[in-house]
């Protein structure tokens, strides 16, 4: 190892992702290549590699690296697999999507984000990959069927999950964070047919919402 950064994301693979139940080594190769500090602000390059969601414009988040890596490895991209990335953020997951093999289609709503992320995939030589900026909560997602969407921010509920499940490819995965603090979890969904998905959670956790995310109907009773 020759720079701190290469120290540091040794030091995230084997001391932060790996013990969380990373075994995937293709995951863990693509996440130890890739340098984290092009992706963060210049206010947080102290935090690049630290077990914490990284603030981004906009109110947006990096998600810690542990996190990332589950995610990854639950999607099981394969290559060729078209994907879809909602909250593309600076470009970090994009590029590891992309590099596991994934054709990615990212969408960022915010522009300053978008623009970061496409300079980011023009420097990292990620042919295979691009961010739109467009809302997906509002604008109509190009392109699908899917066989992956990845979600970078948490949805409220299950129910907010549908207008994207209806993107994914019969065998299509999508992996999202699910519920309101303090009680949020990572769910990974399956299309099993034309109406048929099986969802099922990984493991609890917390990410910061998407934008303009529907809020949660109050009880009535």
């Amino acid at each position: 190892m020759d720079t701190d950064s290469d120290r540091a994301r040794f030091n995230m693979i084997h001391q932060q992702i790996r013990p969380w139940d990373v075994l995937d080594e293709r995951v863990l190769g693509v996440m130890e290549a890739l340098r984290r500090e092009p992706f963060v602000p210049d206010a947080y390059q102290g935090l690049a590699y630290a077990d914490i969601e990284v603030p981004l414009e906009g109110g947006r988040v990096l998600l810690a690296p542990k996190v990332v890596g589950r995610m990854l490895q639950a999607l099981a991209v394969k290559p060729g697999d078209k994907v879809l990335e909602i909250g593309s953020g600076t470009g970090y997951g994009t590029v590891c999507l992309c590099r596991l093999g994934g054709r990615v289609t990212g969408l960022e709503s915010d522009a300053a984000l978008a623009a970061a992320a496409r300079k980011h995939l023009a420097e990292l030589d990620c042919p295979g990959a691009e961010v739109l900026e467009l809302d997906p909560l509002s604008d109509p997602i190009p392109g699908g069927p899917h066989n992956v969407i990845a979600i970078n921010g948490s949805l409220p509920h299950l129910d907010a999950l549908g207008p994207f499940e209806q993107h994914l490819a019969v065998g299509g995965r999508l992996f999202c964070i699910v519920g309101e603090p303090p009680v949020m979890g990572a769910c990974l969904v399956t299309r099993l047919g034309p109406k048929g998905f099986r969802r099922e959670t990984l493991f609890e956790t917390s990410a910061a919402p998407l934008t303009a995310t529907p809020p949660l109907p109050d009880f009535v009773f």
